[in-house]
């Protein structure tokens, strides 16, 4: 029991420090309710020390040794508050501040409301997975963003500032998608004792950072494009107004893509340095695309194959190409493929989605027919394993030739399934933005083959 004297003198030290915290109470950074909570350094100060008004002061027993408990530090500011750029609460400093942040917090409960609901806003449970949500959610911002971008001009400022506030916000995500390694720690008396520490993931440490800079390189490209030698003309308006503008060169892309706007130089053309540099910034928007391109292949790599698709495969993989590319496949000489796509005369995307289509679900068969061996026959099934193999191998390097040909090429149906199905947010991430990335790149290589076109039919004029 306590004395009447120590109860006192607890009291007393309760309302000082109460007055003490409630004096700087806007100051701290504290949940709701720890702000009326006693500091733990007092009172294990006073219990431990041997004052008369402690209750241990005459105990003849041995006590525990005293020790000093640090001061309190505010906790860092977590790193999506650093990508936005905020500070915390506590650290704000006037009103002002306080609603500047407004918009960026509305616009973190909304994207990541709707990411926690998988875009199904009744609430019932009915959406879909956080790895498709964020998939999604990157794919229509790029939309919003770059889905006008026809034209070799800067990004409008609050577009460009769109992109990078809530592309921060998504890619918030993977601060915290980590994996253990052992580790070692060193205790204040001198000895190591061993720990799991945490660290980025290894595909997410790898991907992450050259993505972010192939994206910073794609937005200097077009903010280079300030003060250039050509303009551009809308199709569908000239159409519309029949009006024929002299240095108006015809497009080469004739109507396959008509209410794109084409590029206008003067009948001179362009001069040596602007022809010069626009070269130079074609080869870099081409360099970024095979990069980007390389990543999105890996991670595709890397995600499981759903069990519909592998369901829907054929029995047969020659049922699936066809006899006349199978014949050329399965010949037992040299195999070129460019041969090969050069005797389909494939003249659309239509048909190159198609034909990719029907290689890569007949590559899987003979992988998957690769893989099973008989211990009965073991001789002919080596064989047959070998032909499929050579088969599996030959279907590879056609579908890698189709994709160079077409680089704009859409989703085959078995990149479409691994998207849809996948369960890995991080590989989820990484594919989106390496895919965003890889048309952006496409897209401006394509309005540069535009303006070099127009340029050298200005000149053929003159």
């Amino acid at each position: 029991m306590e004395t009447p004297s120590s109860t006192c003198d607890e009291g007393s030290e309760l309302d000082a420090r109460s007055q003490s915290d409630y004096a700087d109470f806007d100051d701290l950074d504290l949940p709701p309710r720890g702000r009326h909570r006693r500091d733990p350094s007092s009172d294990a100060s006073s219990e431990c020390s041997g004052e008369p008004g402690s209750p241990y002061a005459s105990s003849p027993y041995p006590r525990w040794p005293v020790c000093t408990l640090p001061a309190r530090v505010p906790p860092p500011a977590a790193p999506l508050l650093k990508r936005l750029g905020t500070t915390r609460r506590g650290a704000r400093v006037g009103a002002c501040d306080g609603k500047a942040g407004d918009g960026e917090l509305q616009l973190i409960k909304e994207r990541f409301s709707k990411l926690l609901l998988g875009e199904d806003m009744s609430g019932s449970g009915k959406g879909v997975s956080t790895s498709v949500a964020i998939s999604n959610a990157i794919t229509n911002l790029y939309a919003t963003v770059f889905g006008s971008c026809h034209r070799l001009k800067p990004l409008p400022p609050e577009k460009k500032s769109m992109w990078r506030r809530e592309m921060d916000c998504l890619l918030s995500v993977c601060d915290y998608i980590v994996e253990f390694f052992p580790s070692k720690e060193i205790l204040p008396d001198g000895s190591i004792r061993e720990v799991m520490a945490t660290r980025p993931r290894s595909d997410i440490y790898v991907n992450l950072p050259a993505l972010e800079k192939l994206d910073d390189m794609l937005l200097e490209i077009l903010y280079s494009f300030q003060k250039t030698e050509f303009w551009y003309v809308n199709d569908k308006g000239q159409k519309d107004d029949s009006v024929a503008t002299p240095c108006r060169p015809v497009s080469h892309r004739g109507e396959e893509k008509w209410w794109l706007p084409v590029p206008c130089v003067a009948k001179p053309g362009l001069t040596e340095t602007a022809r010069r540099d626009l070269q130079q910034k074609r080869d870099c928007a081409s360099q970024i695309h095979k990069a980007a391109m390389a990543i999105n292949n890996a991670v595709l790599a890397e995600i499981r194959i759903p069990d519909l698709y592998k369901e829907a495969l054929p029995k047969c993989g020659r049922a699936s190409v066809g006899d006349l590319i199978y014949r050329h496949m399965s010949f037992p000489g040299k195999f070129s493929p460019e041969y090969l796509l050069d005797c389909l005369e494939i003249s659309s995307e239509h048909e190159a989605l198609e034909a990719a289509d029907r290689v890569e679900a007949a590559m899987h068969v003979w992988r998957r027919k690769a893989s099973q061996r008989s211990p009965w026959s073991a001789v002919k099934d080596l064989m047959e394993s070998d032909k499929n193999v050579m088969l599996a191998r030959r279907a590879e390097d056609v579908l890698l030739c189709l994709k160079q040909r077409f680089p704009g090429l859409s989703q085959t149906t078995l990149d479409a399934s691994k998207i849809q199905y996948n369960k890995d947010v991080g590989q989820a991430i990484l594919e989106s933005y390496s895919r965003v990335l890889e048309s952006l790149a496409y897209n401006i290589v394509t309005c540069v083959d535009d303006v070099l076109f127009a340029d050298e039919a200005a000149r053929k004029i003159a």
